[in-house]
């Protein structure tokens, strides 16, 4: 099968280009660095829509806050049960705890959670948030209905699509931190 044909289809802009140079060799390596690449770029283009949609929510104490700690914002009021900074991490998939420590500071600074529980001033602090930081979640989820679902019902069997793309990118979530695993022990001393 030829590497061209397996990436893209005829009608495709970028169909007839050689996808073959050092991270790609073999036709599966072409479709995987194709989707490496997608990643990059959506990352950059989520992060930019969490960053504005961000803005769009700020009151004035919250300017700081990045799209990122609004994602944080919104873990922690999943459910409506409070958490802690390693729960949080466990449901983002993130194990750098001091970036999350410092949104959480952020948060808690501008009056959006708070530290509940007995262990309020301990190591095993959980986070809930505060009517301000429901406010704001409120309007981040309002202007995220209102400015991107319609972007998104334009694809043709969105829902369904969107399934399968959420369950590949779960599953290549997996295997790449299998692969950091196994890269882990292959480290240079």
């Amino acid at each position: 099968m030829n590497a061209k044909a397996a990436v893209y289809d005829d009608n495709h802009p970028a169909a007839g280009l050689d996808k073959h140079w050092h991270l790609s060799t073999t036709d599966h390596e072409v479709a995987l660095t194709e989707i490496e690449f997608s990643l990059f770029r959506i990352y950059a283009s989520f992060q930019r829509w969490m960053d504005d949609l961000a803005a769009c929510c700020h009151s004035a104490e919250a300017q700081s806050l990045s799209g990122m700690d609004f994602a944080v914002l919104n873990v922690i009021r999943m459910h409506n049960r409070a958490k802690s900074i390693s729960e949080i991490g466990r449901l983002m998939n993130r194990d750098d705890i001091s970036n999350l420590q410092y949104s959480v500071r952020k948060l808690t600074k501008s009056g959006l959670i708070s530290k509940v529980g007995a262990h309020a001033h301990k190591k095993g602090a959980t986070y809930t948030t505060t009517a301000k930081g429901l406010e704001a979640t409120d309007t981040y989820a309002r202007y995220r209905k209102e400015l991107l679902l319609p972007l998104t019902r334009a694809i043709a069997d969105s829902d369904q699509r969107m399934d399968q793309v959420a369950n590949v990118l779960s599953l290549l979530s997996g295997i790449y931190d299998q692969a950091a695993c196994v890269a882990a022990t292959h480290r240079d001393r």
